[in-house]
């Protein structure tokens, strides 16, 4: 399953992709919105997973972009630290198929990832 991951902290982008590779996973990281959407659209990802505050294209814009266009099928997981439920209704009423507040457990990422990975199938 290949998953792209938009995450502008390099640290926690770093992370889950070393997370998400060791469970078998192929991962493309970008760290800002513009860069996600050109891996999108050449990865052709099962699973993307985007942070909301992003240079360039927000997870918002990036998430409408994509559910609107060349991957509407496509499920993603918001990674945020902005939680407010205003924030998390936008995202849902846009597209989003989850959404995990910053900070987060590993373990319940992973379960999550695992839930899409099996509907894949």
């Amino acid at each position: 399953m290949k998953i792209v991951v938009a995450e502008d902290e390099i640290i926690l982008a770093k992370t889950l992709e070393e997370k998400l590779k060791l469970e078998g996973y192929k991962v493309f990281v970008a760290t800002d919105g513009r860069s996600a959407l050109e891996l999108i659209e050449k990865e052709k990802p099962d699973l993307i997973m985007t942070d909301i505050m992003m240079p360039y294209t927000s997870g918002l814009e990036l998430i409408s972009i994509v559910k609107s266009g060349f991957a509407k099928k496509t499920p993603i997981i918001v990674l945020s630290s902005m939680g407010e439920e205003n924030i998390v209704l936008q995202a849902f009423e846009l597209g989003a198929d989850d959404f995990i507040t910053k900070p987060f457990n590993p373990t319940e990422l992973s379960l999550r990832v695992k839930r899409f990975a099996l509907k894949k199938k």
